[in-house]
């Protein structure tokens, strides 16, 4: 019978940390990550779940004759700001499975 209580135990754990699991994913949500390119001519803002909610560039940047380099800016200014929301999607959620061996959850 005292194995049973040690189960009941963990599995009230378990449900702790998924509800923190939850709670943590939906931050996430709310916070804002900032990429940028070009020296700042090009920002892009994404959410902690990717989501791409802001678009900046700036006047003196934009050259009709050379198009290229600000889809350049754009492309490294996104992927800057992508690659900053992982970071912080590993760092805040990386918490949960420290110590296990579960590779590939975030």
């Amino acid at each position: 019978m005292r194995g049973m209580g040690n189960m009941q135990n963990m599995m009230k754990q378990m449900q702790k940390m998924q509800k923190k699991m939850a709670e943590a994913q939906e931050e996430l949500g709310d916070k804002r990550i900032e990429g940028s390119a070009g020296g700042g001519m090009v920002t892009v803002v994404v959410t902690g779940h990717k989501e791409i909610v802001d678009v900046v560039i700036k006047e003196e940047v934009v050259d009709p004759e050379d198009v290229e380099m600000l889809q350049d800016l754009v492309l490294a200014a996104t992927n800057d700001a992508l690659k900053k929301a992982d970071e912080l999607t590993n760092s805040t959620m990386g918490q949960f499975t420290k110590g296990l061996n579960l590779p590939g959850m975030f």
